[in-house]
């Protein structure tokens, strides 16, 4: 068996009693070891990485393809997601290891691959973002997109370069993160959903797509999504098995938080579509700006803008945070890690501004990474809390959840599938 290296030491123990992590400076908070924004930062940072500009168009586009249907799909991807990121967060936080740590000491050599899948997904995926903030600003105050973007990755940068880096990316993500789901809920009681065809449609949808289904669960928990909250919540100094249980609340939480705003996000669009306006493709931000225009004309642009720029802004941040923690450990130095989380973002922002828009092939191409990196994360993620108990500091894991856990996975190598055979056709 692997053991621990020195470079592999849990962060719960490294990280909290010297106050760092990546780019973070947290600290702790009285006897309890860590942060208790710095927790909530974990929980919002999975949630506002999900919910990006890919999360939103998504979530317009199946809305107005199923309509109130659409809600079956929300709860079981709800459902799975938990099922997930319960199983994910629980086994980096108990070892206090990071995912491609854990890959290495189960398979040598798994971990890098992994890194390497997740840190190039991230490249592309991040300059995606930077193009969304670039549109939700213009859609905002009606700058150029380049602009915009480019103003934006300048804002995440800043955050990273800042004395308190922890601290200020936990409440940016918080602020943004709750700034999104409010904005969504007035357009949300603006265009008066039926509601009550909704809820019905959680359990007997007039038709089922299996395919919406599966694509907003990769969504929201593929790629470096998986791994962001799980890995910030190291760096908070939360880790070990004497905190299971706010390791398991975490994990949930973030993952309602998400659903929260897709609920709204579908009910917006919904009230709007059921009230028999048509959306347009080109209209700026799509078919989900078409549908926030339609409920509150110009000003409903406006708030459309905010929340896209929002959401775009804090998946640069996640994209970020996350792909970096793939290729560093909790002995690297907090300096070092927000320089490169910093040449990681402006990397990612020249592209944007030479190419001028999203890489719409290289972005489906990434996109397929996250069916991918998936399965092979999350079964050794599984492997660990089956067969590793001495990576899991002895801590004896749940049968239950090592059984739900597993039939999530089963699901993500269809997703794998997937992927392979969207591979062969790029």
């Amino acid at each position: 068996m692997t053991q621990n290296t020195p470079a592999e030491t849990p962060a719960g123990s490294a990280a909290a009693s010297t106050g760092t992590g990546t780019g973070t400076g947290t600290g702790t908070a009285g006897e309890s070891g860590f942060s208790r924004t710095a927790v909530m930062g974990a929980v919002f940072l999975m949630a506002t990485s999900a919910i990006g500009p890919g999360f939103i168009t998504q979530t317009a586009n199946f809305t107005i393809t199923l309509g109130a249907a659409f809600a079956c799909a929300i709860a079981i991807s709800i459902v799975v997601d938990i099922a997930v990121q319960m199983n994910v967060w629980r086994v980096i936080g108990v070892s206090g290891l990071r995912a491609h740590q854990l890959g290495n000491a189960v398979v040598p050599g798994v971990g890098f691959l992994l890194a390497a899948l997740v840190f190039a997904g991230g490249v592309v995926f991040n300059i995606g973002n930077i193009a969304g903030a670039g549109l939700g600003a213009n859609a905002m105050l009606g700058v150029d997109p380049r602009i915009g973007g480019a103003a934006s990755a300048a804002i995440a940068v800043g955050i990273f370069l800042s004395r308190r880096a922890g601290v200020a990316l936990d409440r940016i993500v918080v602020l943004l993160g709750l700034l999104m789901i409010v904005a969504t809920l007035v357009i949300a009681i603006t265009t008066s959903p039926p509601v009550g065809e909704a809820l019905v449609s959680v359990v007997a949808p007039d038709t089922f797509d299996f395919v919406a289904t599966t694509t907003i669960i990769g969504g929201t928990v593929g790629g470096y999504i998986t791994y962001a909250g799980a890995h910030r919540l190291l760096d908070s100094g939360l880790s070990g098995p004497e905190h299971v249980r706010d390791i398991t609340r975490s994990s949930v939480v973030s993952i309602l938080v998400t659903g929260l705003m897709r609920i709204l996000l579908f009910l917006a669009i919904l009230g709007v579509v059921a009230g028999g306006a048509v959306l347009s493709q080109d209209a700026v931000g799509g078919p989900a700006g078409s549908a926030f225009s339609a409920a509150a004309g110009e000003a409903g642009l406006r708030v459309f803008g905010v929340i896209l720029w929002s959401a775009a802004l804090t998946s640069v941040i996640g994209a970020a945070y996350t792909s970096v923690s793939f290729v560093t450990t909790s002995a690297t130095a907090e300096r070092t890690r927000s320089l490169v989380t910093v040449a990681f973002i402006a990397f990612c922002a020249v592209v944007y501004l030479i190419i001028e828009q999203a890489p719409t092939q290289l972005l489906i191409f990434a996109g397929t990474f996250n069916g991918l990196i998936l399965p092979i994360g999350f079964g050794v993620l599984l492997w660990v809390a089956w067969r590793r108990r001495d990576l899991l500091n002895g801590y004896r894991y749940p049968a239950w959840l090592l059984v739900v856990g597993a039939l999530a996975w089963l699901l993500t190598l269809y997703l794998g599938y997937n992927a392979l055979l969207l591979l062969g056709d790029l």
